[in-house]
């Protein structure tokens, strides 16, 4: 190894897409190529753009989607009031503000993404357990999410053109003509997206999400108007008592494990922040008070509905399919469509974009991982992985189980282990004896508490007898792995607090 390695970063330039130069930069010796590009690379100060707003509207559009609502106004049938169900998103709110909070501090200070990060605490070569291990859940989600959203477009297409239902007959692969024309379709809109990168997904995330707000506002409104401003605030009847209590933590909880696999990723999006102030009014805005507004809405759909036809529904596309006037169904359609394309793209698309570069980097760029990420998505065929419980229950979920003692070791190692000092260019270096080499690029103190605490997660999300704590095993996972790590992880150090300097990037797209 020289004393200085040159590493190339291919610009946009060498891709056709603007006059910028190629970039060349002269880095440290140690700095691999198998570790960094220009995509991977830390971020500059001065590229950074994503600002409260930014952070927030990820929130406008990933708290208020279906899956969630589906969520939440299932709570009624556990027995939990409207004011339980308020109390528990509440609970939940809180924990995922302090929790998303500490993990977007970390994507600020390195500017950084998921799969560097990891590095931190498993090693260079490590970090491709985490990385993978989010990348393949996200990757599968995508596909199911998508083909959701192509189901509530065929709706869309069936009201303006009735003829089309003819599309609807026969299958190919399991999935009808029109079924394939809407998941293609969708599938064509978000590459698109994500082919000019994380500053087109910062846009569409700030556009869509006044959509989404002033959308679930007019449905309240209307299902308020239509049952004549009465709600019942317990459809199924409540529980009482310390039965309500552990009901309202147990929600809480599952509320939390819901975002299990966003917390891990958060530092993506927040190492383009502008600054620590700007992802703390962001999640304020965008966590507690998005979270109980959306539980507000929750409550006056399913309890508003059921005081109209006696029915409680499951999901908000119930009450757009319930919308007499064709076009307001329509628009209302699309909205719904353009939300699960906001929550894809930031909790689906970019873990496993940066994954991919991540395992290849001198071979892919952010664009070309992205490709990669999307063909795969559908040539698993999500339709069919949907329509198998045993495939989303035991292979998503097994997967599932593990996100949250990554996040633990993870953590504890950011905070209290290394306590913020990082290394940042020997986050890319192969020497060694660089901070994140460990054992041939592996930290074998973390891969042993993952084991532990993964295997022990696993039981509980699949042992039938652990079925009464089940909602609270993200917690319980999460926390067995920060305390096996804290107790056998080297704290000898000594660790240090470098920033990128050169090696850092000015984000181009």
């Amino acid at each position: 190894m020289s004393t200085e390695e040159f590493v190339h970063i291919p610009s946009r330039a060498s891709e056709g897409l603007d006059e910028a130069p190629s970039i060349t930069v002269a880095v440290q010796a140690g700095i691999s190529p198998r570790l960094y590009n220009s995509d991977l690379a830390p971020t500059t100060r001065e590229g950074r753009h994503w600002s409260a707003y930014s952070i927030f509207s990820l929130w406008a559009n990933d708290v208020h989607s279906l899956g969630n609502y589906a969520f939440a106004i299932g709570l009624f049938a556990l027995g939990l009031s409207g004011g339980a169900i308020l109390g528990a998103l509440a609970f939940g709110a809180l924990f995922l503000f302090l929790l998303l909070t500490f993990s977007g501090f970390m994507g600020e200070k390195t500017g950084v993404p998921f799969p560097v990060m990891s590095r931190i605490a498993f090693g260079v070569h490590g970090a491709q357990i985490p990385g993978l291990l989010r990348g393949i859940v996200a990757i599968a989600w995508f596909g199911v999410q998508t083909f959701l959203a192509s189901q509530v477009l065929q709706v869309v297409i069936l009201a303006v053109a009735p003829g089309a239902a003819s599309l609807q007959e026969g299958a190919f692969l399991g999935l009808s003509a029109l079924g394939w024309i809407t998941f293609v379709a969708l599938w064509i809109v978000q590459v698109i997206i994500v082919s000019y990168g994380m500053e087109m997904i910062r846009k569409y995330e700030a556009f869509a999400g006044p959509i989404i707000l002033g959308t679930f506002v007019i449905l309240a409104v209307w299902v308020l108007v239509q049952s004549g401003f009465q709600i019942n605030w317990a459809p199924h009847g409540t529980a009482e008592g310390g039965e309500l209590w552990l009901k309202m933590l147990g929600a809480a909880s599952l509320w939390v494990s819901i975002y299990g696999t966003f917390v891990l990723n958060f530092c993506d999006f927040t190492r383009g922040a502008k600054s620590r102030k700007a992802i703390v009014k962001g999640n304020f805005w965008g966590i507690p008070i998005n979270m109980l507004f959306f539980g507000l809405i929750v409550v006056i759909l399913a309890g508003g509905t059921f005081e109209i036809d006696g029915t409680v529904i499951t999901s908000p596309a119930d009450v757009v399919a319930a919308i007499p006037n064709t076009l307001l169904l329509v628009l209302a359609s699309l909205a719904l469509i353009a939300l699960t394309v906001a929550v894809n793209l930031m909790a689906n698309f970019v873990a496993p974009t940066y994954a991919f570069t991540n395992l290849l980097p001198r071979h892919l760029n952010f664009r070309k991982a992205a490709l990669l990420s999307a063909v795969i998505g559908l040539v698993i065929t999500p339709w069919n992985l949907y329509n198998s419980p045993v495939v989303i229950n035991v292979f998503l979920g097994g997967l599932g189980a593990l996100l949250g003692p990554l996040f633990g070791i993870i953590m504890v190692d950011y905070w209290l282990i290394k306590k913020q000092r990082i290394n940042v260019p020997e986050l890319y270096s192969t020497s060694p004896v660089a901070e994140y080499a460990y054992s041939r690029g592996f930290n074998p103190r973390a891969v042993i508490a993952l084991i532990v605490a993964g295997g022990i997660s696993l039981l509980l999300t699949f042992m039938p007898v652990f079925e009464s704590v089940r909602e609270f095993s993200w917690f319980f996972a999460a926390g067995l792995a920060a305390v096996v790590y804290g107790v056998i992880a080297d704290r000898r150090g000594p660790f240090h607090d470098v920033p990128a300097g050169d090696i850092a990037v000015t984000p181009t797209h």
